[in-house]
């Protein structure tokens, strides 16, 4: 028999997490999360679906003051929405989620799902489409993946990036100290719509810098222009993934975003990373990158379930979408 339960202990929330969740993605990990949710504070509500001493049905949730709902664990909002990717429900059945789902006396509101529960039958709504630089399929060669664009386009992008080189660029990696100075180029840039004016983030950001550099998994990244900070990129490397999670620049160098990134694939051809994840978003840094398309999926209860396309309808435009809009990544 089916028993449902929800549980709040952070003791025991953690250990149903790392018992759970696969360890696949930066975001998987369970620090990672509480990075968020030590500044967030958010109460958890982790729901669990068991039969006998089998878990059939796992979905970590917090209650979110501010939005009014259940959201994904740990509930970090900005302006109503979270942040953290790859979200992951665990169930064996569609009856299953309904019936963890039907426990909720509140509403939910749960972005940034994984696309593969869409395949077990699980999901059926589109929240946004992802990017992802995949360097095998192009052998690990980034002339390459070049030969993919026209032979126009591949030409005005190789000389844009060729100006770069002549206007005495250096490169600086993985300086922790460069966070701040990177929080500094976001802040200037977006001001109040900047997540980072959130001060919750700011400290839980610098709480997962210090956690990713004490692993080694920190990649950061600053180029220079003539000796002046132009760009800073801060980035995970974990399990064959480089994961580019929040970016500054300086607006005194339009388009520098183009050759920030093009150095994240070089790098990723070289190290033969499985792939480079760009994350969704809505800032103006768009251009024709030929990434790969990867939908996120968003389960919603009715009260929040509006003006959201089916799976079918979604992927349908994904490849009319002519360019990229990367969260939180340098950008134009």
């Amino acid at each position: 028999m089916l028993r449902i339960r929800s549980v709040s202990d952070a003791d025991e929330c953690r250990q149903l997490w790392q018992a759970n969740i696969p360890q696949e993605f930066v975001s998987d990990l369970w620090e990672v999360r509480d990075c968020f949710n030590r500044f967030f504070g958010h109460r958890p509500h982790f729901v669990v679906a068991e039969e006998g001493r089998r878990v059939r049905g796992f979905l970590p949730l917090s209650w979110n003051e501010e939005t009014g709902s259940y959201n994904y664990f740990p509930g970090e909002t900005w302006e109503g929405k979270t942040w953290l990717e790859q979200n992951r429900i665990i169930a064996d059945s569609r009856r299953t989620l309904d019936r963890m789902l039907e426990s909720l006396s509140r509403p939910y509101y749960l972005r940034y799902l994984r696309s593969d529960s869409v395949r077990a039958g699980l999901l059926d709504q589109v929240d946004e489409i992802g990017y992802m630089f995949l360097p095998g399929n192009y052998n690990y060669e980034l002339d390459a993946y070049f030969e993919e664009f026209s032979h126009k386009t591949a030409k005005r992008l190789r000389k844009e990036l060729a100006a770069w080189e002549g206007r005495g660029i250096s490169w600086n990696y993985d300086n922790v100290d460069d966070f701040e100075l990177m929080i500094g180029m976001n802040l200037e840039r977006y001001g109040d719509m900047s997540y980072f004016h959130d001060q919750r983030f700011h400290d839980s950001f610098r709480s997962l810098a210090g956690f990713l550099r004490d692993r080694g998994w920190l990649r950061m990244v600053k180029v220079e222009v003539e000796g002046e900070p132009a760009a800073v990129d801060m980035g995970s490397v974990y399990n064959g993934t480089l994961t580019l999670l929040a970016g500054g620049t300086n607006a005194k160098f339009p388009g520098i975003a183009k050759l920030i990134n093009v150095q994240h694939m070089a790098w990723a051809c070289q190290q033969k990373m499985d792939q480079v994840d760009f994350l969704c978003g809505d800032f103006n840094w768009k251009t024709m990158f030929h990434l790969t398309p990867t939908p996120l999926c968003l389960l919603a209860s009715d009260a929040w379930a509006t003006n959201v396309m089916p799976v079918g309808a979604q992927l349908d435009l994904v490849s009319a979408v002519p360019a990229i809009s990367v969260q939180g990544v340098s950008n134009v």
